[in-house]
């Protein structure tokens, strides 16, 4: 090390412990600090009220929250996600994102921009997050935002937070939903959102919505399939920037195109971690099948990642329509089947979820890659039709 650069120093990848991968690693921890939510959003998949007494005794409390982010620390995380319900609704927000970020921890967080003061601002301007703020907005107008959040002064709150961002320039990205109150509206978001951010691409938008990650409510999973974009309106909406999206479609369809076989597990799960509120460590928040949660007041992290998440990926289907569909279709890369929407959908990990499976086939028709009536699981030349695509 140099005088002229004190901060740093290059060493040999294979000289510190960290890199000898004698234990297990974390590159990457999310954390759903409450499923409470100061909005009541009519697409949501795990809020819980604002002021649910039983929810907030039930959550990990303060020590027991710096003892996972230490823990995390130790095993490698290099960055963190704090998300929820609404994260800042914690009393102790501050306190342990100021903890996180003393151990050398990236921070994103995941909020609705509501519950930023100007002393939280204060706090991300003078101790960087690292990572983009991301703001999830519901509509450009109070009556469209409030459609959505069903709480009124909902709007003006979020608009507030997110000047604050701004004012402290503080990095934020925008993200939207779309849904019946809003989608009139999709136009005038984007370029509303790719100028406040600074970000030189649109928002991301939610429009297939996920069920109920509990499985608590059937009303309300009724409620939420009826929002979802129909199968012809999500090709649309893909095709609003026809030229950006094809050319990034074929680059995706190049590399993750391909029936899955009958392995489960395809995504990042079993190599990192999400915590919940309550202190269940689980492959994705998403899924929350008992059969693949270790609590960790009973447990270390260190021990569910070695005994509990490693097998998640030798896991494999044993339903028929699975292995007869799912397992032999090419087009997975398209389709947002997993087990964690098998599991908010049927309360198993490898039942087909048709929804999906009809998104994932009406955009493989717009793409060429079918014909009409065509299934993905009958098709034999996929690697043919996939290198047509690319030609194009």
């Amino acid at each position: 090390m140099t005088p002229a650069n004190r901060f740093s120093e290059k060493i040999s990848m294979n000289s510190r412990r960290l890199w000898k991968k004698k234990h297990p690693q974390l590159g990457h921890l999310d954390i759903e600090l409450t499923e409470r939510c100061d909005n009541n959003c009519v697409h949501c998949s795990i809020n819980l009220p604002e002021n649910d007494v039983r929810a907030k005794e039930r959550e990990l409390k303060t020590g027991e929250w710096r003892r996972v982010l230490q823990d995390a620390a130790e095993l490698g995380a290099l960055s963190v996600r704090f998300t929820g319900g609404e994260p800042l609704l914690r009393d102790d927000f501050a306190e342990l994102y100021v903890f996180a970020r003393k151990l050398g921890i990236k921070i994103i967080v995941f909020t609705n921009a509501r519950k930023i003061s100007p002393e939280l601002a204060d706090l991300l301007a003078r101790i960087p997050p690292l990572e983009r703020i991301e703001v999830s907005v519901y509509g450009m107008r109070r009556e469209s935002y409030e459609a959505v959040s069903r709480i009124p002064g909902s709007f003006d709150e979020c608009r507030r937070g997110l000047d604050l961002l701004r004012r402290n320039h503080i990095p934020f990205a925008i993200k939207g939903a779309l849904l019946p109150a809003n989608k009139n509206e999709i136009d005038e978001f984007e370029s509303w959102a790719m100028t406040l951010s600074g970000i030189g691409h649109p928002p991301s938008f939610s429009l297939n919505f996920e069920l109920r990650s509990r499985r608590d409510s059937a009303a309300k999973n009724t409620f939420i399939k009826n929002l979802r974009a129909t199968p012809e309106e999500t090709v649309a909406i893909l095709n609003r920037h026809r030229e950006t999206y094809r050319k990034g479609i074929r680059e995706f369809c190049m590399k993750f195109i391909g029936p899955p076989g009958v392995e489960l597990f395809h995504c990042g799960a079993g190599l990192g971690g999400c915590l919940d509120a309550y202190g269940q460590f689980q492959p994705c928040l998403a899924l929350r099948a008992p059969e693949l949660s270790w609590n960790l007041r009973e447990v270390s992290l260190r021990d569910a990642l070695t005994r509990g998440l490693p097998r998640l990926r030798k896991m494999t289907a044993v339903n028929p329509v699975y292995l007869q569909r799912c397992a032999v279709c090419f087009l997975k890369g398209l389709c947002s089947q997993c087990p964690a929407r098998s599991w908010a959908e049927h309360g198993s990990l490898d039942s087909p979820v048709e929804y999906f499976c009809a998104v994932a086939h009406a955009q493989a028709v717009d793409l060429g890659l079918l014909a009409e009536g065509e299934h993905g699981w009958e098709v034999t030349d996929w690697r043919d039709r996939i290198s047509r695509l690319s030609a194009r």
